[in-house]
């Protein structure tokens, strides 16, 4: 596919807005997990408190937590707060803080963001001893607690009535609080700092409940704002990925679209020697099939290749920041789905390759199917045809079964591993939020990181299966395209001389197909002068076609040189040289659309006139306009809905029509009954003598030649007579063996007189 970048350089711009959209999309799909962590676990577990950082509170537990502070934290703490006294209060303090109408408070100063993040360090420590130690107090079941909380709840008890485990705390030497601190941090240090700010939410949450606050208002208004932010995230994303679906599809479609304009175009350049070398059927499905596949992983490249590694990467750093350790079942579960996959490549790979092959074979048995079909017909065979059809048929479908089953499997599987993945995480992630070293809403925002992770590998991976079709289908359509046509233009064409208008000159030319050993024509050499026609005649095979087949450049010749207007054909304008033919095939072939589009064909520009005219040279007025619609009758595909002699004659109108210098007509008149060949003839020489144009006619009938001013005789590719009827009668025996086989002594006698 490589070979193929230059396609996408027109949509670089498309490409790059692309990418920006998917780092977009990638940034909003991250945001997602830690959105809904922070929902779960300050939303819900903490009551949309996110740290421990008080607001507000009393002077007991002021006092409580600066007691068990060191002095570096109990300076920050002390720093940011004032003390409110019910008098000092203004109206909106004693609103929030109903507690300031009977007793003082700590209000938080107005800090920022970076004094904040220290203040929440200096007090983590200090709330988490304090719950610890009002949990042991209200502890009532001694068989719970190991053997120093037993001890201590035995100090308490045995305490003066009215004196709390603070006032004892307060009392001791600060060696002995510090000793008690330093064992306590190796306990909070395993919960980490996530863990840490939402247990000691739960103690800021007390606080505000004894100060009167509207507690259940801090919780919605969190669990609302941030369900907003995640919900905009979540549009965000969608709105990415709508575009990002539009721009790939018009960047692929754009891609396809100039691909197969110019595997169109390559193909109009193709001499018959490139068609020789390519099958229609094949080109058929290298235009149509193949530039679909590029086009379906072209968007499959804009859409997942580009994200998946975006999404992949940010998921993997987003988990090695978190505070869960279970990186490991990541690595395991990516290991399993490599495999998987690996082994679907090895297997589907090749299948694809043959399917490919296929269905050129498919093509290639319907369109012989179709065009045959009088002919199979005729010889009853349908049953032999159907069975080929059925051959080619079963083999596509067994080849696709395969595929699709193996390619079917992927998903059951990849899905039972991801379904395992999540039940190994949170039997682990269990375990460790049971130990108090990870929260629900982490483990859940891991859980969803690691479904990234594991689908950005298992979209490369599937891509990575599809890639190869693709590659051979490009590989097919880059064949075509770097094919070097026989026949190429001159690179500085000669103007052709237009005082010899007309005028084909064969000199010494021999010819052979391309690939062939043998030469088809030997040594030929004869001048084809304006306003006079040109016959050629002879064996089945002789050469005759291909003769003619020369002057528009359809092949090159292998030695010699042929002139017209006294131009050698490969040093002229190859387009130049075409618009002085009027060319007609042995097989004569309309296109879909009407009888005036298709007289049109040869020149867009003729007029009602002109159409009538060369329609009435070809004998083809009277059946034209005894159809309803006259020249504006349908044509179907190949002209399948008239008879072979109407698209003889409309093919020589369309070339009568284009007024040329020079006719060629490839053993047009076959179909022609001979009172409709005679009068064609004789209207077609008159047309000729007055234009002065050259006639080179190839035929099987010894009557359509008789009267040509030349006629040239080949056998085996050599010329063996050459002359007029006459003549040649008189010395040609080949000539005369055609003759006599096709009329009597006396009709022949009679076209001499």
């Amino acid at each position: 596919m490589f070979k193929l970048r230059k396609y996408v350089r027109p949509f670089l711009g498309s490409i790059l807005v692309i990418i920006a959209l998917l780092f977009g999309q990638a940034m909003c799909e991250l945001a997602m997990p830690d959105y809904m962590s922070d929902i779960v676990n300050v939303g819900i577990n903490a009551g949309g408190i996110e740290n421990g950082v008080f607001d507000a509170l009393s002077e007991t537990r002021y006092d409580q937590l600066a007691l068990l502070m060191n002095e570096e934290e109990k300076t920050i703490f002390q720093n940011s707060y004032t003390l409110t006294t019910p008098q000092s209060a203004t109206e909106s303090e004693r609103e929030k803080y109903p507690a300031l109408a009977n007793e003082n408070v700590y209000i938080l100063n107005d800090l920022s963001s970076q004094e904040k993040e220290a203040l929440n360090q200096a007090l983590s420590q200090a709330e988490a001893m304090v719950m610890s130690l009002e949990q042991l107090t209200a502890n009532t079941d001694p068989a719970s607690l190991n053997e120093q909380q037993q001890q201590i709840l035995t100090v308490l008890e045995n305490l003066p009535e009215g004196t709390t485990i603070f006032d004892v705390l307060a009392k001791m030497p600060q060696e002995t609080l510090d000793t008690l601190r330093e064992q306590f941090a190796s306990y909070t240090e395993v919960m980490g700092q996530s863990t840490l700010d939402t247990a000691n939410a739960s103690l800021v949450k007390q606080e505000y409940q004894s100060l009167g606050m509207n507690t259940d208002h801090i919780q919605y208004r969190y669990l609302f704002e941030n369900g907003a932010k995640m919900l905009f995230v979540a549009l965000a994303s969608a709105a990415c990925a709508v575009a990002v679906g539009f721009l790939a599809s018009r960047v692929a479609a754009g891609f396809s679209r100039d691909l197969r304009r110019d595997v169109f175009g390559k193909v109009e350049s193709f001499s018959n020697a490139e068609f020789n070398q390519f099958s229609t059927n094949t080109l058929i499905t290298r235009t149509t099939n193949d530039v679909q596949q590029i086009q379906m992983v072209l968007v499959m490249i804009l859409r997942i290749v580009i994200y998946a590694p975006i999404i992949g990467i940010g998921a993997i750093i987003k988990v090695l920041q978190s505070d869960a350790n279970m990186t490991w079942i990541i690595a395991l579960v990516v290991v399993i789905i490599l495999g998987i996959m690996l082994s679907a490549f090895v297997l589907v790979l090749p299948k694809f390759r043959i399917q490919q092959k296929l269905l050129d074979k498919l093509n290639s048995v319907v369109r012989e199917f179709l065009e045959g079909m009088p002919v199979i017909r005729a010889f009853n065979n349908q049953q032999e045809e159907q069975q080929k059809f059925r051959q080619a048929n079963n083999d596509i479908m067994r080849t696709a079964l395969f595929t699709g089953r193996a390619m079917g499997s992927l998903m059951p599987l990849i899905m039972l591993v991801m379904n395992c993945s999540s039940i190994l995480i949170v039997w682990v992630g269990s375990h460790q939020i049971d130990a108090g070293s990870l929260q629900v809403g982490d483990m859940m925002a891991f859980m969803q990181y690691a479904m990234q992770i594991i689908m950005a590998f298992m979209m490369i991976t599937m891509i990575s299966i599809m890639l190869p079709r693709a590659s051979v289908a490009a590989g097919r359509i880059v064949e075509v395209l770097q094919t070097k046509p026989a026949i190429l233009e001159a690179k500085d064409p000669v103007a052709f001389d237009p005082a010899r208008k007309g005028q084909v000159s064969f000199q010494h030319v021999s010819f052979r197909y391309p690939g062939a050993e043998e030469e088809v024509l030997h040594d030929l050499s004869f001048t084809c002068e304006p306003g006079k026609t040109t016959a050629f005649i002879g064996s089945t095979g002789s050469g005759k076609s291909t003769i003619v087949n020369l002057v528009p450049r359809f092949f090159d010749v292998t030695e010699g040189k042929i002139l017209v207007d006294g131009v050698d054909l490969r040093e002229a304008d190859i387009h130049d040289l075409r618009d002085r033919i009027g060319y007609v095939p042995q097989k004569a072939s309309l296109f879909s659309g009407t009888i005036e589009s298709n007289l049109r064909y040869a020149n867009e520009d003729a007029t009602d006139e002109q159409l009538k005219e060369a329609a009435k040279i070809a004998q083809a007025l009277d059946f034209i306009e005894a159809k309803p619609d006259g020249f504006a009758s349908e044509i179907a595909q190949g002209g399948t809905n008239v008879s072979g002699g109407q698209r003889q004659r409309l093919s020589i109108a369309r070339a009568l029509v284009k007024q040329p210098e020079i006719f060629i007509f490839d053993d047009t008149f076959s179909a022609l009954d001979f009172k409709t060949d005679a009068q064609l003839r004789k209207e077609l020489n008159q047309l000729c003598e007055k234009k002065q144009s050259t006639v080179l006619l190839v035929a099987q009938r010894i009557s359509s030649i008789m009267h040509a001013d030349q006629i040239i005789v080949i056998d085996n590719g050599r010329i063996v007579g050459r002359g007029k009827h006459q003549e040649l009668l008189e010395n040609c025996d080949v000539y005369k063996e055609i003759a006599y086989s096709q009329l009597s002594k006396e009709e022949l006698e009679n076209a001499r007189s």
